[in-house]
């Protein structure tokens, strides 16, 4: 029988040989896709945007043998916008959501991301709203940009944290997506992500990735009630709770 430790080292080995390549395939792939397609009006532009953004998440995870399970896709409606939100544990948690939640999406992003070749302009051309977390004068900016997105019939994904977890435990979850819900008087899906901590720990050795399980749970989306801070709020505690409710503690 085939040592643990031995496993452990062809694995390595395979990430190098094939996984690392893939992600930079793939994410040139995807990036020049949404670049040169995406700008095309209507439909057909958002059509290569989803395209490019799910095949990226999926093959990138079957390349890193990674199995995934998804629950609850029969709780939202595809022609329905919605804000959905997350936790983030890792990495994996952007692979896992453009390639198997199966909604059309815009992700609101740190604006340094904006600067990963490929895919930083391919997303910003496919309708990704940059955030300029320095900038407290830009709140309103990025609002016109969620609203014109959610027009047009997509949705948005944010993680409400803000930043992925240092310790695999969810952390207290910022005002912007539930403030942006309340504005606009959309309904938010909570979506729990479990495995993507174990995947990829920040305490670990490197940059080396550790099989393990993803599990997307999505909930029922939770509708706005009325409109002002206390609206916000209960549609920020009640995300955090469902969120809680399905994660497995790390």
């Amino acid at each position: 029988m085939v040592s643990r430790w031995i496993l452990d080292k062809l694995y390595k080995l395979y990430q190098i040989v094939v996984v690392c390549p893939v992600v930079i395939i793939m994410s040139a792939w995807a990036g020049t896709t949404m670049a040169v397609m995406c700008p095309l009006t209507g439909k057909y532009g958002d059509w290569w945007g989803s395209f490019a953004s799910r095949w990226w998440g999926r093959v990138i995870i079957w390349a890193s043998l990674i199995p995934v399970t998804v629950e609850g896709r029969e709780n939202f409606d595809k022609d329905t916008s919605y804000v959905f939100v997350a936790n983030h544990q890792g990495a994996y948690d952007i692979f896992l959501v453009c390639g198997f939640l199966g909604a059309e999406i815009r992700w609101m992003l740190k604006r340094s991301l904006e600067k990963i070749p490929f895919v930083g302009i391919g997303a910003r051309k496919a309708g990704y709203i940059y955030v300029d977390k320095g900038n407290p004068g830009a709140v309103r900016s990025t609002y016109r940009r969620a609203e014109k997105v959610l027009q047009g019939g997509a949705s948005l994904m944010v993680f409400p944290e803000g930043s992925r977890t240092k310790t695999g435990r969810i952390n207290r979850f910022k005002k912007g997506a539930f403030a942006l819900a309340d504005e606009l008087q959309l309904p938010v899906v909570p979506m729990t992500i479990n495995g993507s901590y174990d995947i990829l720990p920040p305490q670990r050795d490197g940059h080396f990735i550790h099989r393990h399980p993803l599990r997307l749970t999505i909930h029922k989306p939770i509708y706005p009630q009325s409109q002002g801070p206390e609206n916000m709020q209960r549609l920020m505690d009640e995300s955090f709770d469902a969120i809680s409710s399905s994660l497995v503690e790390e």
